[in-house]
């Protein structure tokens, strides 16, 4: 087993499912770079599911929320939630929104990528016992 530096700038060994999160990471990079930053939120998103597919990784897509009636974009092996953008930039809104799914659902990450960046940079949102902070690693 690869050894873990503790010291680093980013602590590596207290991140949240790592090998899942670098794998939908890699996907979602294929799906901007082969879409593109102008396609619509839909077809990002049925690359993504194609590419979950292949890559025989259990999810489910446009969840339901019982207690919120909000949508979740994809639930991935019941442990991350990934919500998908197209948008100029991300606001405020967009991190409470995440935040709402995390706290009605339990689930410890989510996952927030804007398709519309120049420079893709997926964010980690995840809930704490304290509250929920924005993770400074992808």
């Amino acid at each position: 087993m690869k050894r873990i530096d503790t010291n680093s700038k980013y602590n590596v060994g207290n991140l949240i499912y790592p090998e899942l999160s670098y794998q939908i990471n890699g996907i979602l990079f294929q799906a901007h770079n082969e879409l593109g930053r102008y396609s619509r939120e839909r077809q990002y998103g049925n690359f993504v599911e194609q590419r979950l597919k292949e890559e025989k990784i259990d999810y489910k897509r446009e969840v339901s929320i019982a207690s919120t009636g909000n949508i979740v974009d994809f639930l991935i092996e019941d442990k991350i939630i990934l919500e998908l953008k197209n948008v100029r930039i991300t606001t405020k809104r967009d991190y409470f929104q995440i935040q709402r799914y995390l706290q009605a659902t339990g689930i410890k990450l989510g996952l927030l990528v804007n398709f519309r960046s120049r420079y893709l940079k997926p964010k980690r949102i995840i809930k704490t016992r304290e509250g929920i902070i924005k993770d400074a690693v992808v």
